[in-house]
């Protein structure tokens, strides 16, 4: 009875998100978020290239470039990845001229599209000022992008230091091979964090972080399959060069975004069921006081 129950509820609870993914046009906001999210990759990854040539990090950038499409299908991220390469090798070390600004600027409409989503996915209805609003996608964008360095160096560079220590003192190879553990952990769980921190901040109300756990969970489990599963699509089946011709490697991308966008957008779904579905059951099992 009880496994009767608790199946009931997983029903419920995807029925009420699926269904209010489709009634508030989900399919078109994740196309909206796709095509934000990749025309932000090239400005910030330009500010990012100006920030670290301002600082004396020469080519942090296009490593920086190189993680953040790691996760992707090879076929998908290789085109994109070559053309950030290309734009990035013009010297940049004008991190204040009016270009690297507008960059900034363009690279916020992408987390504003995030908002848009998530304020649609957890049913709020946004109050806050344009400025208010605004201002805040300016300053996530200039944190991502010292993030992003900071990420660089702790995945790119500590390993030539580990090394070189390893080369001066063998004796502290296995101690310093759980440290190389240790940073692959923390870089991995920055995904999470910032998964759980754009569904805190960015949309319209309060919530806990425990309950953004499901929904960022099962983003990433999405994320992971999807990659997988497109991945495979595209080497065994899909031929996108006779069809898109020389806009093959963007168009892919655009559709692994798009699908990627489904995914983020349906987490937020999955966290508004579930808060629906708890704020139902306390209210229903609180006791009725009888004057």
């Amino acid at each position: 009875m009880r496994l009767k129950n608790t199946l009931r509820s997983a029903f419920q609870i995807f029925r009420d998100a699926f269904g209010h993914f489709i009634r508030d046009d989900g399919f078109a906001m994740a196309s909206h978020v796709a095509l934000s999210a990749l025309l932000a990759v090239f400005p910030l990854l330009i500010f990012i290239a100006s920030l670290a040539a301002y600082f004396g990090f020469e080519g942090a950038a296009d490593r920086a470039s190189d993680l953040v499409f790691d996760a992707w299908p090879e076929r998908v991220a290789k085109p994109v990845v070559d053309e950030i390469h290309r734009i990035l090798t013009v010297p940049r070390g004008d991190v204040l001229t009016f270009g690297v600004i507008a960059a900034i600027w363009f690279a916020s409409n992408g987390i504003e599209a995030l908002r848009t989503a998530l304020n649609r996915a957890y049913r709020q209805r946004e109050t806050r000022s344009f400025i208010v609003l605004r201002l805040q996608s300016l300053a996530l964008v200039l944190f991502g992008a010292v993030v992003l360095i900071a990420y660089t160096f702790l995945v790119v560079l500590a390993p030539l230091a580990l090394a070189a220590l390893i080369a001066w003192f063998p004796a502290l190879e296995e101690f310093l091979l759980s440290i190389d553990l240790a940073r692959f952990a923390l870089a991995g769980s920055l995904l999470i964090f910032g998964l759980c921190f754009t569904h805190w901040l960015l949309p319209a109300g309060k919530r806990s972080f425990a309950a953004l756990l499901p929904g960022v969970l099962a983003t990433l489990v999405m994320w992971m399959a999807a990659g997988i599963a497109f991945g495979a699509y595209l080497a065994s089946f899909a031929n996108y060069v006779s069809t898109y011709g020389g806009l093959a490697g963007i168009m892919t991308a655009i559709i692994f975004l798009y699908i990627c966008s489904l995914a983020f957008i349906l987490g937020g779904e999955l966290n508004a069921a579930l808060i629906r579905q708890r704020t139902y059951v306390k209210a229903y099992q609180e006791p009725t006081v009888v004057i």
